[in-house]
């Protein structure tokens, strides 16, 4: 008896021993990102994150995405770091860290199901991104096709002004919904004047509220705004702004948001 009890602690020692050598240590530098490892299953492994990152609150905070605290990295020794853009997180960063570096940076719909497959790979979670991917994937089929494609604008900063170009994932998730983002600028934010806002006609202008646009002043209550026709809604920067599971949400309120405010001509 004595002697099964020694075996089977041996085995759990050994056990144990292998699962901790093979886990991996994970940083994650782009809260967007955190949403779709917590969905691949992974919890323990994430022991870096930014100081604005919930999703994983056991784990160190390690500063901002644009301003990390590159010391206290090294000091978690991570075997992976998944960061942001190169203009946050630069190519000579990277290269300080002896851990494989993942950019997460996308800017349509697909270009995230592709980020949740290469994540889903690099951290032995293939089957459980394959079922988020599908899963993702069929929540765009509720998407309604409408009568009309509205013009949106998608304020990003009210001082100063900016807005949402070509290469923001904000025009993806317009795109899918139904509309059209009339900023024909190939940039993620476009320095904008009030003038060509109103020449441009927006069925929808669309400010969000968060980090980037604190307590914004309601557009139709800014003096240069009192011609702008457009339906006004505010919506919250975490939801549409930054990429991840969030923007699949996102294209399916906005849909409906376009329902409720199609009136048909006669």
């Amino acid at each position: 008896m004595k002697k099964c009890f020694l075996i089977s602690l041996i085995f759990w020692w050994t056990f144990l021993g292998a699962t901790q050598a093979n886990a991996l240590r994970i940083v994650v530098l782009y809260p967007g990102a955190s949403q779709i490892i917590k969905a691949l299953g992974i919890e323990d492994e994430v022991v870096g994150v930014t100081r604005h990152d919930h999703f994983f609150p056991k784990a160190t905070k390690v500063g901002s995405h644009l301003r990390p605290n590159l010391e206290l990295i090294k000091a978690l020794r991570p075997d992976v770091l998944i960061v942001g853009s190169k203009r946050a997180f630069p190519d000579e960063l990277a290269g300080r860290f002896d851990a494989k570096v993942y950019r997460y940076d996308p800017r349509t719909l697909d270009e995230i199901l592709k980020c949740i497959k290469d994540l889903g790979n690099i951290l032995g979670r293939e089957e459980k991104a394959r079922q988020l991917i599908v899963k993702l994937s069929a929540k765009l089929t509720q998407v309604k096709p409408l009568p009309y494609q509205p013009k949106v604008i998608y304020e990003i900063t009210s001082l100063p002004l900016k807005v949402a170009g070509q290469k923001s994932i904000v025009t993806d998730i317009i795109r899918a919904a139904g509309g059209i983002n009339p900023v024909n600028v190939q940039k993620k934010h476009v320095l904008i004047s009030p003038e060509k806002i109103i020449a441009l006609s927006p069925d929808f202008y669309l400010y969000q509220e968060g980090p980037m646009n604190r307590n914004p002043v309601p557009p139709k209550e800014r003096p240069y705004f009192k011609s702008l026709s457009a339906v006004v809604v505010k919506v919250p920067e975490i939801e549409f702004a930054r990429p991840g599971l969030n923007s699949f949400d996102a294209v399916i309120k906005l849909n409906s948001l376009f329902w409720k405010h199609y009136r048909p001509t006669k």
